[in-house]
């Protein structure tokens, strides 16, 4: 038989997916995975359900339901005064990972150069490759990861495209700063480069710090598409309702990539969404705090039982060094070790690099119950109350 796809071979599957069936597999506690275990906001959900019951269950527009577009860009000007074009601004996906896929589709021709910042989240790389471009890493250092300016302006070039930018980032918790942002816009505009903006995290942004999308900085609304997640915003993530605003110009590729992948996405759940990007500012608000008060919770657990953490500006996860417990092994390890032996899953850092990644960090979702974040703390106290921390690197 002719060989099939070498690339697509050689990927393996997602940790994501990895970690969680082996925390089912060990009843384990699963704070791997980034998915609330909690249902979203009853009346966003209610929406949805009559909505399947007024006779419009039928292919919807290509780009999305009219009613969502107008949702997308009010919530634009609402929150970030971008004015964005309903009708040729917004496209609507099914979800943000596809979102992703038809923006680098839409934008990168074989050779060109695609800069993406590590630790990255794992679909990124692969398509990249597998639309024939190259992809230029540069790297965050923990713990405090900080943009490294000297090697990101090396990693662009004359054939540089586009930047990929994750903010706020998963898996790291980082929100961009507004000077980190104001020298990524500089290296755009001198580079006549794009940049696709991954902000599904977007209202999930802790005291402290604040959500700035690139595409609000001088110059950039016309090179810039951001992509939000209803999944994320209303913590319905198996609904898998994503949304792309930017320039026509950029969203009629989009959406040109966008019809040979879905086409289309659920029109009760599109019709659902633009329900609830409509709530009040208060609703928004709440979910942030909740989840920083769920971080420090887990946070203060862990510090406790003798990890290190890392700054977590937003998004659902936060990072814990293990270094100083005395465990021998690797992140892997260390993940595997814990979800079969405490009954706590967690993914390991390395997972998120290309080559020679840290070994020491592992990645844990606070986005659960307090009741199971306090069970996922007591297994991992008992767990290493009752054995050398020990392993085989």
């Amino acid at each position: 038989m002719k060989p099939a796809n070498t690339l697509l071979a050689q990927t393996g599957t997602t940790i994501f997916t990895v970690m969680s069936a082996l925390a089912a597999q060990h009843g384990a506690i699963n704070l791997g995975q980034g998915f609330p275990d909690t249902e979203g906001p009853a009346d966003v959900v209610r929406a949805a359900a009559d909505a399947l019951l007024d006779n419009r269950n039928q292919y919807p527009p290509l780009t999305g339901m009219p009613e969502l577009r107008q949702a997308v860009a009010a919530a634009n000007e609402r929150f970030y005064g971008l004015k964005i074009d309903a009708n040729t601004g917004v496209c609507v996906t099914s979800g943000a990972t596809e979102a992703i896929t038809a923006c680098l589709m839409a934008l990168l021709n074989p050779g060109d150069e695609a800069v993406l910042i590590e630790p990255l989240y794992d679909t990124y790389l692969p398509v990249v490759k597998l639309l024939g471009a190259t992809a230029r890493l540069v790297r965050l250092e923990p713990p405090r990861w900080e943009l490294p300016r000297e090697k990101l302006t090396a990693a662009f070039g004359p054939n540089t495209k586009l930047l990929l930018l994750n903010s706020p980032m998963n898996p790291t918790g980082k929100v961009f700063t507004p000077e980190e942002l104001d020298f990524i816009a500089s290296l755009l505009r001198e580079h006549d480069a794009y940049a696709v903006c991954d902000e599904v995290y977007e209202h999930l942004v802790f005291k402290g710090a604040r959500h700035i999308p690139l595409m609000t900085l001088p110059g950039m609304a016309e090179r810039c598409v951001r992509i939000g997640s209803a999944g994320k915003t209303f913590s319905l993530t198996g609904w898998k309702v994503g949304y792309v605003s930017g320039p026509a110009e950029l969203i009629s590729l989009v959406a040109k990539a966008h019809q040979n992948l879905t086409f289309t996405t659920a029109p009760n759940l599109q019709r659902a969404v633009a329900y609830g990007l409509g709530k009040e500012d208060a609703y928004f608000a709440s979910l942030a705090d909740e989840l920083q008060a769920k971080r420090d919770l887990l946070e203060t657990g862990l510090k406790r039982l003798g990890f290190a953490t890392l700054p977590a500006d937003g998004s659902y996860f936060i990072t814990a060094d293990f270094s100083a417990l005395g465990y021998n092994g690797d992140d892997v390890a260390f993940c595997r070790t814990i979800t079969e032996e405490a009954g706590v899953t967690a993914i390991p850092v390395s997972a998120f690099y290309v080559d020679n990644p840290p070994r020491h960090y592992a990645r844990f979702a606070f986005c659960k119950k307090n009741e199971v974040l306090e069970a996922a703390l007591q297994r991992l106290e008992r767990w290493m109350a009752s054995r050398p921390l020990t392993a085989s690197a």
